[in-house]
């Protein structure tokens, strides 16, 4: 089921891989047709984000309109549990080790 179009292929690969993390399953359409602009209309060329199960599909929207606004205003930084380090709270993973933030 298509769930909707991204504004580039970047982005498209983002979303995918964050509803991914969330355990749903998506692909990306039309990644490559970009270089097709021209000979087939701008709006068939776009990429698409479709889901593997409609079911999905109001958790997706969630998911992916809460990583579109980022964290909420006045969110703190967090500690990384596995070396300390302070980020700030729109990073999902320690730049200095790797390490996943946990989901309070």
């Amino acid at each position: 089921m298509k769930l909707t179009q991204a504004p580039n292929p970047v982005i498209g690969q983002h979303w995918v891989n964050v509803l991914e993390a969330a355990g749903i399953g998506c692909e990306l359409h039309n990644r490559y047709l970009n270089g097709a602009l021209g000979e087939i209309p701008a709006d068939q060329c776009a990429p698409e984000l479709w889901l593997v199960d409609e079911r999905d599909e109001t958790l997706a929207r969630r998911i992916l309109a809460a990583a579109q606004s980022g964290p909420a205003p006045g969110t703190p930084p967090w500690r990384c549990h596995a070396c300390g380090e302070m980020l700030e709270p729109q990073f999902t993973a320690c730049w200095r080790c790797g390490t996943a933030r946990k989901v309070d």
